[in-house]
């Protein structure tokens, strides 16, 4: 039941990351697309924008993906957990931890699990199971 525990949990958390890395890239499920998200980067100090939403999205969608199947799942997390990193400096850390005052709350639970599957393996139900 451990593996479907964590398959749940890679799945949930991967998936989410892959929807956020869409919004940046594509525009996809109400995101503004790399030229919306790229001017409100700059807007925030990361220049040049559209290279930082570039960047930015293709860590969540692709470290997302590897996630969410298991594959790799220490570099994905890497990918992940240095977004949330980028996302509490620049944006959440000024307003405190809970997310209601827009806080890093979220970020550092991202963080957390990441993390903790990428110490105790993606699990029986993986890629990188199949690959070992």
């Amino acid at each position: 039941m451990m593996h479907i525990g964590i398959l749940l949990i890679r799945f949930a958390v991967g998936l989410t990351f892959v929807g956020h890395g869409a919004q940046k890239l594509f525009g996809w499920f109400g995101g503004y697309g790399l030229k919306g998200t790229g001017g409100w980067l700059e807007s925030i100090g990361l220049k040049p924008g559209v290279t930082m939403a570039l960047i930015a999205g293709l860590a969540e969608f692709v470290g997302g993906l590897l996630f969410a199947l298991g594959l790799f799942t220490p570099f994905a997390a890497l990918l992940l957990a240095a977004t949330m990193v980028v996302a509490i400096v620049k944006v959440h850390a000024p307003n405190g931890f809970w997310v209601t005052q827009n806080g890093f709350e979220y970020n550092f639970i991202l963080i957390v699990v990441v993390i903790g599957i990428a110490l105790i393996g993606a699990g029986d139900y993986s890629l990188d199971a199949l690959i070992k």
